[in-house]
């Protein structure tokens, strides 16, 4: 049986390749869902790519998991050091996460350095462009 990974993507990631190309680079959403579902293909798992610019959206998203997934990797965007909500669902999942983020939030704004996410990840990667993802794919895999 193969495995899922779901891919959870927070708000203006629906943007990605228009929305500060400097910052994020000029590949799309759909551009890395595709590198990550070939990838996933060759470590023999599946992903469920998904975007929301909504808390409850994410939300959801995650407790739909629980029932389907053995991973979640989650770029959760600005609700990293905002949503005590994400980090509460991600709580309730028993399966590993990884969270990405593409710019290093590290580098970036004050507010930006803490990651409520972080608190429940099993790993975290920034600053590795949309390449994280693919990063993050590899390390789920070593985990499932």
């Amino acid at each position: 049986m193969t495995k899922l990974i779901t891919v959870l993507n927070g708000p203006n990631l629906n943007l990605l390749g228009q929305r500060e190309p400097e910052k994020y680079g000029s590949k799309t959403l759909v551009d890395v869902e595709v590198e990550v579902t070939t990838l996933a293909s060759e470590l023999g798992l599946k992903v469920l790519f998904q975007q929301s610019n909504f808390e409850g959206g994410l939300v959801e998203m995650i407790h739909a998991a629980r029932e389907t997934s053995a991973g979640i990797i989650i770029n959760p965007a600005a609700y990293s050091h905002t949503s005590v909500a994400v980090l509460d669902a991600l709580n309730t999942y028993d399966g590993a996460v990884v969270e990405v983020h593409i710019s290093n939030i590290h580098k970036r704004e004050e507010f930006r350095h803490h990651s409520f996410v972080s608190a429940r990840a099993d790993g975290v990667i920034a600053g590795c462009g949309t390449q994280g993802y693919s990063l993050a794919l590899r390390h789920i895999a070593t985990l499932v």
